[in-house]
């Protein structure tokens, strides 16, 4: 099916009618043992998973409505296969343990998901594995980073929660130049948006949950990429990690990808209608969204991207009192953490929590994300709602007072001091 558009290929790729049946949607398979084949190389093939596609044996190695879904993203994102996990995280680990060692060095995007930075941050130098933590959009800062025992550049594009974009073909072309390969976490933007294999890129990942599910009812994680290195994830850290996806998320997921283009299509239209709306509000102080063309990296979202999503952030005038009342009084929106869903969610970020608070960035790297938060921003998920309506929940909420927004920044103050810690995001 290489040659027909995305918007077909979510419809038809990995799926056929079910040959006992003829149910044209796919089953679930809630198993978690399936019957072996006879004695033979299918045998030794099913235990030993030698295959690209083994048969099934036991539902962590594999399960038939995990096929489905992982055909499906393999088409989608051009590559030649996939590997389907229980989480983003999931994926995110599964790669680095697979391809990392004590001894190797990793470069990785200094502003990513939190559980990712943190994973680079705290718990790999725990394995003995060196890591560079770098502006990802600096070209040249990765350059620098790279070392002879460099084994993996790791990039979020679109950056969460700052929205810094990487230049993903320059990128692959240094990775490559030292011996290193090149994942992109792509989560934000999705295959219908940026195709990283096509620009370079040997693996991309997706926490899965967000856009490809698109409804916040499912958790799953994929990566994609060169057969080879799918089966060698799949037989070394989904066998070892245990980070298997169930049967009835991965149907969930592959049943809200059939509708990916036409929901990404629409984030894109509402983020930048609300974007613009935002940049233009009195008690907004700054908007970061690729598509505007304030974005330091417009120019490079225009080359690399299709259209710009449904992610933006927005820094207020009056800091953490007006983020406290915003959340206060926002009816369409919902005060959540997560991204890609049909509702639309934001939620606020201190960046004294974030950012300054934690131990494995240097002051020059607070210093620069600094420029990017301010004080704090506000991480908007622009859902499938009316644009214009969501403009008029942000518009009240944004001009309202409140007794918790006059007195919240006092409070969080002592209750700083109290505490201390971080947060997670």
């Amino acid at each position: 099916m290489a040659d027909v558009s995305i918007d077909t290929l979510v419809v038809h790729a990995g799926e056929k009618a079910d040959p006992t049946t003829g149910a044209l949607t796919p089953p679930i398979h809630m198993s978690a043992a399936f019957e072996l084949p006879e004695f033979g190389p299918q045998l030794f093939d099913a235990l030993m998973m030698e295959s690209h596609q083994p048969p099934y044996a036991y539902t962590r190695w594999g399960h038939p409505t995990g096929r489905v879904l992982e055909e499906k993203m393999a088409a989608l994102e051009g590559g030649a296969a996939a590997l389907a996990l229980a989480s983003g995280m999931a994926a995110v680990s599964a790669l680095l343990f697979t391809f990392l060692s004590s001894g190797d060095h990793v470069v990785a995007s200094e502003v990513c998901y939190a559980g990712s930075v943190e994973l680079f941050g705290e718990y790999l130098p725990r394995q003995g594995v060196a890591v560079s933590l770098v502006d990802t959009g600096d070209v040249d800062a990765v350059q620098a980073a790279l070392r002879p025992t460099t084994r993996v550049v790791y990039v979020e594009t679109p950056a969460n929660p700052i929205l810094r974009i990487a230049d993903i073909a320059a990128l692959a072309e240094i990775a490559h130049a030292a011996g290193a390969l090149l994942a992109v976490d792509s989560t934000w933007a999705g295959p219908c948006l940026q195709r990283p294999l096509a620009l370079g890129a040997d693996y991309v990942l997706h926490s899965a949950t967000k856009y490809l599910n698109g409804h916040g009812d499912a958790l799953g994680g994929v990566i994609v990429g060169p057969a080879e290195g799918i089966q060698r994830i799949r037989k070394e850290a989904l066998v070892h990690l245990g980070g298997a996806i169930s049967p009835f998320n991965a149907w969930l997921i592959a049943r809200g990808l059939v509708t990916l283009p036409l929901r990404m299509a629409r984030h894109s239209e509402g983020a930048l209608t609300v974007a613009r709306f935002l940049a233009d509000h009195p008690a907004v102080t700054q908007v970061t969204y690729p598509g505007l063309e304030s974005h330091p990296h417009h120019a490079l979202a225009c080359r690399q991207m299709s259209a710009f999503g449904g992610m933006l952030t927005f820094q207020l005038r009056h800091g953490l009192g007006a983020a406290i009342t915003l959340a206060e009084k926002i009816r369409l929106f919902t005060y959540a953490t997560s991204l890609g869903h049909a509702r639309s969610l934001l939620f606020y970020y201190p960046t004294d929590l974030y950012v300054d608070a934690v131990s494995y960035l240097s002051d020059a790297q607070k210093h620069r994300i600094r420029e990017w938060m301010g004080e704090g921003i506000v991480r908007v998920s622009v859902g499938l709602e009316s644009a214009q309506d969501l403009i008029a929940d942000l518009d009240q909420a944004l001009r309202a007072r409140t007794v918790k927004g006059m007195v919240g920044p006092a409070a969080y103050a002592v209750l700083k001091r109290l505490q201390g810690g971080s947060a997670r995001a």
